[in-house]
């Protein structure tokens, strides 16, 4: 792990929002829920499928990919809880399992501005590793991971 020093934290302002979301990758997201439902009671879950024509955008390390997860949300006190399985295509998702097998693979931290939060990432040479977007009642939904395992062992979501 390489230290991640307070010049680069100064760089990356988001990064004083607490972490709104804990996300495990899981080979089975339905019998996932049912274990968190039994052995935690989280729930209710609301479940989505990411993939096109729900998310018309979506990049792989800077190049327009096509992908498919399936995502179950809920919360365990204030912490949000997503669970996703990995359906189809080349994704962080699929390096998670590769790497490292099933399990904690990023925490999501709520930006006001994505673009702008974006730019503080590139500036300080922390490259956006996925991303899809177009998606939502006003077509603005946008979710990017950011490359943070070198720093804090996990990838970081806006």
């Amino acid at each position: 792990m390489i230290q991640f020093t307070d010049e680069l934290k100064d760089k990356l302002p988001f990064l004083d929002n607490s972490v709104a979301q804990i996300a495990f990758v899981v080979e089975d997201l339905d019998l996932a829920v049912e274990n968190y439902y039994k052995i935690f009671g989280i729930g209710p879950w609301h479940f989505y499928t990411y993939q096109k024509p729900f998310v018309p955008r979506m990049t792989r390390k800077g190049e327009t990919t096509d992908y498919a997860m399936r995502v179950a949300l809920s919360y365990f006190g204030k912490m949000r809880i997503e669970l996703i399985e990995q359906v189809k295509g080349d994704t962080i998702y699929t390096d998670f399992i590769r790497d490292h097998g099933y399990g904690i693979q990023h925490l999501g931290v709520l930006v006001e501005d994505m673009k702008s939060a974006l730019a503080q990432a590139e500036a300080a040479g922390i490259a956006m590793v996925m991303d899809g977007a177009g998606f939502g009642p006003d077509d603005d939904g946008h979710y990017a991971y950011l490359d943070t395992e070198k720093y804090i062992g996990t990838t970081i979501e806006l």
